[in-house]
């Protein structure tokens, strides 16, 4: 009955759709905003580079030809400016990196980039580890509301912790992390979090393709280019000294020279009986130098000031950051132009608000806000969750976009994670209105709920979401969807090839644009509150400002 009565809600709610006429998309520009910042002359948009600073004046300069104000931080004369300063610490790996294992008394050296992926340290500016003992801690989870602990009680201190990625429910789909969806125990950056707790010298992720969603070459190129963070008081806090990711066939050498299996070993570490196994007669050992410095990165927010609520605010975000110049392709390309990921959803932010700016004034202000460093885990919308330019308590939601898709006009759309939220439920109700229809999140097991910027949001309780489009396509159908997307994340996603193509079928940035204006603008035009729903884990902490929102 209360899914009923939500249902009719929502329809009453939307019902205005039919009223307002759709919205006029130039499809042309948003072409054309993904080509500019896609080109070889915004270097890959790194953070603090020289292709932050074309971007942020390109993202200005379109906003103001826009009509849209100035939203960012408060001025000393009251005034605000287009950009929220973002202070982060990036450092780099300086000369090389040397790492060896000794295998029962052999030493072997390995490459950085091809069997190890080692990031530049947030402790210092060198790393040193000799002869380090490894341990296994299988996927390197503790979890006393799950009653799991795999680490029971082991000492890392002077240790490498190797790892496995994603969650002990991947490989059977059953248990008490979600089955094949992906807590937040499966993420990388959950198990780096972790390998601080437990005082080890650092963890090293095995990468398998399946579990991490991507291939070796993803890993590559994120993690031994420059590494960003939020600055920190105690950087020992939040960061081991090492943190990496290894080959499985380098890993499963390491196991194999102690006497031990993978498989074996791996089967083990999805039941909570597992105990942590030391590599007899394995050591690790690295030795590099890091050139760290302080930065000041931008996050670019514009808004359209409410008519009737200018104190409650609904949000677009989408990154504008990609990996900028890193190591050279098979091509020798070292650019990582990041078309898809993502010029394409930062195109369609500027495009939404250009058609917000050509209509009637909304009676909630409508900001439209560029995040910086996602691609180094989700910086700019961790940093502005922490210090918000307005109170998150009458921030309406946040409507994320990280890839708009441009393959052509599809019958579904999707969100990354199925997230338990009205806010979802009301894209559903928009998408109806369109013949289109909510495909649940085709790769759960990818942890895509934490990997977006979003996310940040939803962690402090507010009600976020982010936009996929859909792979069920009306030309092709299904099948058409998922070899794009297979064929895009094996040889384009973090890769210098994810380039601006002109032959991009444009149907579906206009229906995708369609349904993201319409969501925004019910929500700018309403008195509705997005809730988490009862059991979301984010739920309590919205609840506690429920007395702020009228």
């Amino acid at each position: 009955m209360q899914k009923l009565l939500l249902s009719v809600a929502l329809s009453a709610l939307f019902s205005s759709a039919a009223m307002a006429a759709s919205p006029t998309l130039d499809v042309g520009r948003i072409m054309t905003d993904i080509k500019v910042l896609s080109s070889d002359e915004y270097e890959g948009r790194a953070p603090a580079s020289e292709g932050e600073k074309k971007t942020v004046a390109y993202l200005i300069e379109q906003m103001q030809n826009a009509g849209l104000r100035p939203a960012g931080d408060l001025q000393k004369d009251g005034a605000r400016a287009w950009t929220q300063d973002v202070p982060l610490v990036r450092s780099a790996t300086k000369g090389p990196v040397n790492v060896s294992v000794t295998l029962g008394g052999e030493t072997k050296t390995w490459t950085q980039g091809e069997d190890i992926a080692i990031r530049a340290t947030m402790i210092g500016d060198h790393l040193t580890v000799k002869d380090a003992p490894v341990v296994f801690v299988g996927y390197g989870v503790k979890a006393p509301e799950r009653r799991w602990d795999d680490f029971k009680g082991v000492d890392l201190k002077g240790k490498v912790a190797l790892v496995l990625v994603n969650d002990p429910d991947f490989e059977t789909g059953e248990g008490d992390f979600g089955g094949k969806a992906m807590t937040y125990y499966g993420r990388w950056t959950y198990k780096f979090e972790e390998a601080a707790r437990q005082g080890a010298i650092g963890f090293l992720v095995i990468h398998e393709t399946a579990p991490a969603s991507y291939g070796w070459a993803t890993v590559k190129n994120s993690n031994t280019n420059e590494i960003f963070d939020v600055i920190r008081k105690d950087p020992r806090t939040d960061h081991a000294p090492l943190e990496g990711w290894v080959q499985k066939d380098s890993a499963v050498a390491m196991l194999k020279a102690a006497g031990l299996d993978f498989d074996a070993l791996k089967k083990q570490a999805q039941t909570r009986a597992f105990k942590p196994v030391e590599l007899k007669g394995v050591t690790f050992s690295t030795d590099y130098a890091v050139d760290a410095e302080k930065v000041v990165s931008h996050n670019v927010v514009g808004a359209i000031p409410g008519a009737k609520h200018p104190d409650e605010r609904v949000f677009y975000t989408a990154h504008w950051d990609h990996l900028g110049v890193g190591l050279p392709d098979a091509k020798g390309d070292k650019i990582y132009n990041g078309a898809l990921d993502n010029a394409s959803g930062t195109a369609m932010l500027l495009e939404l608000g250009r058609t917000f700016a050509k209509g009637p004034r909304p009676d909630r202000t409508v900001v439209f806000m560029s995040v910086t460093a996602e691609e180094k885990g989700l910086l700019g919308s961790e940093y502005y969750a922490s210090a918000p330019l307005y109170p998150l308590a009458t921030t309406v939601g946040v409507i994320n976009m990280d890839g708009v898709g441009p393959n052509g006009l599809a019958k579904d759309f999707t969100t990354s994670g199925d997230a338990p939220l009205t806010l979802q439920d009301e894209l559903i109700t928009v998408g109806k209105a369109h013949d289109r229809y909510y495909s649940p999140d085709p790769r759960p097991e990818a942890g895509s709920f934490f990997r977006s910027d979003h996310f940040p949001f939803a962690k402090v309780g507010v009600p976020a979401i982010s936009f996929g489009g859909g792979q069920d396509l009306v030309e092709g159908g299904k099948a058409a969807g998922i070899a794009k997307r297979t064929a895009y994340t094996a040889n384009q996603y973090h890769q210098p090839a994810d380039e601006f193509d002109p032959n991009w079928d444009p149907k579906g940035f206009q229906a995708d644009g369609t349904l993201l204006f319409e969501l925004g603008q019910h929500l700018a035009n309403s008195r509705n509150w997005p809730e988490w729903k009862t059991g979301a884990e984010f739920k309590a902490e919205r609840d506690k400002t429920k007395a702020k929102r009228k």
